[in-house]
């Protein structure tokens, strides 16, 4: 495991168009038919992450809060060759687990996450309704080990802000996770 920063996109930027399989369905799915009402949330996430796994349960809550405002995705992009525990199959065995209620895509290329510049695992974007970007960063303070609850905070300051139409003023730290496994 290797410790790894979200590399921070500029705010503002237009976030890549994507159609890419979903492991739950077995159907495509594209970002443009899954924009929010306020906004879309694009996360970067895997199976084997201890920093994901930190996260589930917390990011399935926030999605199930937010479900009405906000459209959530979740992409995994690491090579399954050296990491099979983010094959397709587990992908799918961890949503169901996690009561993920939104798409869990697969980028067997990992095209689409050099296009997000996504660095870690979890790396989570948040997209406003016309997909230009408002907030990325961390979930919350809390890491693995840490004793900081887990409540994601951050992310909800920022869809807060979103749907009021308020400008997010706060610091947006970087995510910190492992490194997204190249191929």
């Amino acid at each position: 495991m290797s410790l790894t920063p979200s590399s921070m996109l500029p705010i503002g930027t237009i976030a890549p168009n994507f159609t890419l399989p979903c492991v739950t369905t077995n159907s495509y799915v594209s970002i443009n038919d899954n924009i929010g009402r306020f906004g879309t949330v694009i996360m970067f996430i895997c199976n084997h992450c201890p920093y994901v796994k930190h996260v589930n349960s917390t990011i399935s809550k926030i999605s199930n809060k937010y479900s009405q405002e906000i459209s959530f995705i979740a992409i995994s992009s690491n090579d399954i060759v050296n990491y099979p525990d983010d094959s397709p199959e587990n992908l799918k065995k961890q949503a169901i687990d996690n009561q993920f209620n939104f798409p869990y895509l697969y980028d067997k290329t990992q095209n689409i996450a050099k296009q997000y510049n996504a660095a870690c695992t979890p790396d989570i974007y948040l997209f406003d309704s016309k997909l230009s970007l408002v907030y990325r960063g961390q979930l919350d303070d809390s890491r693995p080990g840490n004793n900081i609850k887990c409540t994601g905070n951050d992310l909800i300051y920022a869809i807060n802000c979103l749907i009021n139409g308020k400008i997010n003023e706060r610091y947006q730290k970087p995510s910190i996770g492992c490194n997204i496994k190249w191929k």
